[in-house]
């Protein structure tokens, strides 16, 4: 680790990765944030590093690190995103890998995803495993959500699921910036930031993958922006994922037919049909919903699935851990083949 000091004037060598890392209020993690990144095993780094008009004392502990990798900036303007877009234009790396200051790398994380960046040309962006840490502060529901998100890896994985939920933990990121730039860098609004890029980059056609190594422990706090920002409500992803699943080319001139007519499940998927995608029939396993009729289109048993001469693409909006599996495993058993025929959307 560096030891703190007063600022010197240094050269700037070459960097191979430009870690770019938006800084708020983060004075009671940021020292540990900061050893693990001067840590690597990789060394010809750079961190970037945007105060984003902090309260407290986060300028004064970046500013106090003597290392001539560590750029330190306050953001001109307010807000995540403002700081993403100033930050990506001080990378002079065309390899930039996220890192938010309440988090830990592990030593080997930027050395493991540059070779593999470096190894595939072609590949836009890559991610890693997380660990979620305080383990007690863990609420069930995310527990899940790391499950699943640490079992997403492959590109055919991710273009699979990407409506389920954020396939990729932001600060795991390393990304091509000329691609993300050319394709609008990051996006201001009502929605949450890092999953509208992932987005945005897989409606592009770009290559997407994780490794299977957990290289980041992510830490749980009420504090954290993702719960105390409206743009990150589970409403505002539900609005994203719609817009954008609306416009994938996998929904053009097929039936559409949505799998669970219970009432949070029609909750759900009223976003879409908001988006102009309307089902022609519902599925559900309850026989007291069959024959009901919701949004003009009528609900079936899925064994109605397979009397079917040509096969709809099912949207399948169940979310549950093991009902969701339970749906797949009937429509994979239908010879409905996922990523074709069946989609998971919640």
């Amino acid at each position: 680790m560096s030891k703190p000091g007063p600022a010197k004037q240094h050269s700037r060598p070459e960097v191979k990765v430009s870690i770019l890392m938006p800084v708020f209020n983060a004075e009671s993690t940021l020292h540990e944030c900061l050893q693990s990144i001067c840590k690597q095993s990789l060394t010809d780094y750079e961190l970037i590093a945007i105060d984003d008009n902090s309260t407290d004392n986060s300028l004064a502990i970046l500013k106090s690190f003597d290392d001539p990798r560590i750029r330190v900036f306050e953001n001109q303007g307010k807000g995540i995103v403002s700081a993403l877009n100033m930050g990506l234009g001080f990378c002079r790396s065309d390899l930039v890998a996220r890192m938010d200051a309440d988090d830990v790398m592990y030593q080997a994380r930027l050395e493991k995803q540059l070779q593999l960046m470096l190894l595939q040309p072609s590949l836009t962006l890559c991610a890693t495993q997380a660990r979620k840490f305080p383990e007690d502060a863990i609420r069930a529901g995310f527990a899940e959500y790391m499950r699943w998100q640490n079992a997403c890896l492959s590109s055919q994985d991710i273009s699979e699921q990407i409506y389920i939920e954020s396939p990729f933990v932001h600060p795991t990121v390393m990304f091509r910036k000329h691609r993300v730039i050319e394709l609008g860098a990051y996006r201001d609004g009502e929605f949450p930031e890092d999953y509208e890029l992932w987005l945005r980059l897989f409606h592009a056609g770009e290559s997407m993958m994780k490794i299977d190594q957990v290289l980041l422990d992510w830490r749980e706090s009420d504090s954290r922006l993702s719960r105390t920002s409206s743009r990150y409500s589970t409403a505002a992803f539900e609005q994203l994922r719609a817009d954008y699943l609306a416009r994938d080319p996998r929904l053009q001139n097929r039936e559409i037919v949505f799998w669970g007519a219970g009432r949070k499940t029609r909750q759900r998927s009223s976003y879409l049909i908001d988006n102009g995608i309307r089902p022609s029939a519902w599925i559900d396993i309850d026989s007291k919903k069959a024959g009901n009729e919701y949004h003009g289109a009528k609900t079936y048993m899925p064994d109605w699935l397979q009397q079917l001469e040509h096969k709809p693409l099912v949207l399948n909006y169940v979310r549950n851990h093991g009902a969701r599996e339970k749906c797949r495993q009937f429509l994979d058993n239908a010879s409905y083949v996922m990523g074709r025929d069946y989609l998971d959307v919640a």
